[in-house]
């Protein structure tokens, strides 16, 4: 039997001047993680906002599934018995 699940990953921004921070937050069955990112201007760049928050984005949903590869490895070592490293 096939099984359906949805997950849904919030992201908020937040911007200053010349820095933009990104939360990118996963509800997975009543509990969340969550990851931040960080974008800052070059004070020679011209000012492109859009590119800093799709930065501070990036990073932060590189950031989210480097948590969540980690709680794979917590879990499978628990089952396991041993240390395990699962590689994105």
């Amino acid at each position: 039997m096939t099984r359906k699940h949805t997950f849904t990953v919030e992201v908020e921004i937040r911007e200053s001047e010349d820095e933009t921070d990104a939360t990118a937050t996963l509800r997975i069955a009543g509990a969340s993680v969550a990851s931040h990112g960080h974008a800052q201007r070059n004070p020679d760049d011209p000012e492109m906002p859009e590119i800093g928050e799709e930065l501070a984005v990036a990073r932060a949903l590189l950031a989210l599934a480097k948590e969540l590869n980690d709680k794979v490895d917590e879990g499978i070592a628990a089952f396991e018995g041993r240390p395990i490293h699962i590689r994105l």
